[in-house]
C-alpha cells in the first residue's frame, strides 16, 4: 500500500478506507503528524470529513455537561446542529487554536475546537488533542448501536468549498461590497468577513501566510456553495459580476 501524505483530509485516506473494509472495522482513525487533528473513515471505508470529528465530540460532551461551545469562523454547521440538539448555541472565534482557546476560556466553554478535526476539552487542557478526540468519538459510538455512516446520514448534509482571490489594497471596501451584495446575511467581522444565513455561510479572510484572500463557503449543496464562492470572487476580483444564492 502506497504511503499517503500526512494531511488527514479525505483525498489522503483511501488506504485507510481499504484497510477498514478489509478488516470489517467499525471506524478508521487518522491523525496528523503532530497528533492534534483527527479524521474519521466510516465502516464502509468512506471519509466523512474532519468537521464530523468535532460534531461527534460536541455531542459526547454535551450529553454529560451542557455548556457553551466555541468553534472557529470556518467550522461547519454540522457542529451547530449537534449542539442545537442539546439546546446550546455555538459561538465563533477567529481561525487559529490560540484564538479559540482564549474565547473558550472567556466563555467558560465545555468543549470546542476547529473544523479541521481539532477538538479542545477545557476539563483536560485548552489545546487541540487527537487522542482526546478519538476517545470522545469512540465513547459516542459505544453509547448506541448506530454505525458511523448512520450517524452521518441522520444529520443535515452540507457541502464546503474553498477558493482563493487576490488581496487588494482596500479590504474594508471589498468587505463593504460583499455586505451590499448580500444584504439579507448576518455579518461577523472578527476574522475578515463571515456572512451567514441559517443554512449556509461565506467566510472571506486574509491568509496569514500568502498575499491572498481565502474564501470558504458552506451550503446544503455544492452548487449553492459554489454560487456563494463565485459571487464573492467576482466582487473581490473587481469584475462586477454577481452570483446568486
Amino acid at each position: 500500500m502506497a504511503e499517503a501524505p500526512p494531511e488527514p483530509v479525505p483525498e489522503h485516506l483511501q488506504g485507510l478506507g481499504e484497510l477498514v473494509r478489509k478488516r470489517k472495522a467499525d471506524v478508521g482513525i487518522a491523525v496528523d503528524p503532530d497528533v492534534d487533528r483527527l479524521a474519521l473513515v466510516d465502516e464502509t471505508g468512506t471519509p466523512i470529513g474532519e468537521d464530523y470529528t468535532l460534531a461527534f465530540a460536541v455531542e459526547t460532551v454535551l450529553r454529560r455537561t451542557p455548556g457553551p461551545v466555541i468553534v472557529n469562523c470556518s467550522t461547519s454547521l454540522v457542529v451547530d446542529d449537534a449542539a442545537r440538539a442539546f439546546g446550546v448555541a455555538v459561538a465563533r472565534a477567529p481561525v487559529g487554536e490560540a484564538h479559540v482557546a482564549r474565547a473558550m476560556r472567556a466563555a467558560g466553554a465545555v468543549v470546542g475546537g476547529e473544523g479541521n478535526g481539532g477538538v479542545m476539552l477545557p476539563a483536560l487542557h485548552l489545546g487541540r488533542d487527537a487522542p482526546l478526540a478519538a476517545a470522545l468519538v469512540l465513547d459516542l459510538l459505544a453509547s448506541g448501536r448506530d454505525t458511523v455512516s448512520q450517524r452521518v446520514a441522520a444529520r443535515p448534509r452540507y457541502a464546503i468549498l474553498k477558493a482563493k482571490a487576490p488581496r487588494g489594497p482596500d479590504l474594508a471596501a471589498a468587505y463593504d461590497g460583499l455586505r451590499r451584495r448580500f444584504p439579507d446575511a448576518a455579518a461577523d467581522t472578527q476574522d475578515g468577513l463571515r456572512l451567514f444565513w441559517p443554512d449556509r455561510w461565506l467566510h472571506v479572510r486574509p491568509s496569514g501566510t500568502e498575499p491572498i484572500l481565502r474564501l470558504i463557503a458552506e451550503a446544503p449543496s455544492a452548487e449553492a456553495a459554489e454560487q456563494l464562492i463565485a459571487a464573492g470572487r467576482a466582487l473581490l476580483d473587481g469584475q462586477g459580476q454577481e452570483g446568486g444564492r
